[in-house]
């Protein structure tokens, strides 16, 4: 792991080997992730994928997150369009840097919307979308707030500070925005329909966090999209049915470059 001066600021980047020849594989976190918070249950799923796909890696945290610099302590720090500047601007600014043209992008939750927007606009080998949301729907509201109640009785708030240097900035910047008035009419499902690469969507049957209803305005928007709806799984798939959301990138990315 080291830091990288991105468009300003330092963000926490951790590079996986693999060989030259083939599109490495980039990993966009969720709301309140990080680059340790891809290790779910002992498994480090970058890792993982990696080697299961034969690829190079690059995991990073957004600003505020994991060990990349910390955001103002003003509330509130992010915008409602946060994923399309993360998408636009900071996303191709740290590929350049690391000289990486045409990735496969592998992102999770807000990760995944990121992913979606900047397949949108730039040309990538591939776009894997776990769990994304191209709108918002009221049970993503009423999980964030349940998560505001957890994070302040201490519960969540000890979990999520083993992985981010300042977890109170972490968590606050991806609640208040969430729930913020301005942020009620994401729609990315007009910039969806111009992805032309190939594009994988993964969600659990049992997301906490969203309806099919996501990966049906997807499909609609992209119709060259393979889906894989998973049984018995929540809003992260690869903690909650791994193997199998393994197996599904895997097969997904046998055809490509």
């Amino acid at each position: 792991m080291h830091l990288m001066n991105i468009n300003g600021s330092q963000l926490e980047v951790a590079q996986i080997a693999g060989p030259a020849g083939r599109a490495p594989i980039v990993f966009l976190h969720e709301g309140l992730g990080s680059v340790s918070l891809w290790t779910q249950r002992g498994v480090d799923w970058p890792m993982a994928v990696c080697k299961a796909t034969g690829r190079a890696g690059v995991v990073y945290s957004r600003r505020g997150y994991g060990k990349s610099q910390a955001v103002p302590t003003v509330r509130p720090y992010l915008q409602p369009d946060y994923m399309q500047r993360e998408a636009w601007e900071v996303l191709p600014a740290l590929l350049a840097q690391l000289e990486i043209e045409q990735p496969v992008l592998l992102g999770h939750s807000d990760g995944a919307t990121i992913a979606l927007l900047h397949a949108s606009r730039f040309a990538v080998s591939g776009c894997i979308a776990m769990a994304p949301h191209v709108l918002v729907e009221d049970i993503a509201v009423q999980a964030i707030s349940e998560a505001t109640q957890a994070f302040a009785t201490g519960e969540l708030r000890e979990r999520l500070a083993r992985h981010h240097a300042d977890v109170d900035g972490a968590f606050w910047q991806w609640n208040d925005v969430w729930l913020s008035d301005g942020f009620r009419g994401m729609d990315v499902r007009t910039e969806c329909r111009a992805i032309s690469a190939p594009l994988l969507l993964v969600q659990g049957l049992d997301d906490e966090y969203g309806s099919m209803l996501q990966l049906d305005e997807i499909a609609r928007a992209v119709p060259q999209a393979v889906q894989r709806r998973l049984a018995a799984c929540g809003h992260s798939p690869q903690r909650d049915q791994p193997q199998q959301t393994l197996d599904a990138v895997v097969n997904f990315l046998k055809p490509a470059a």
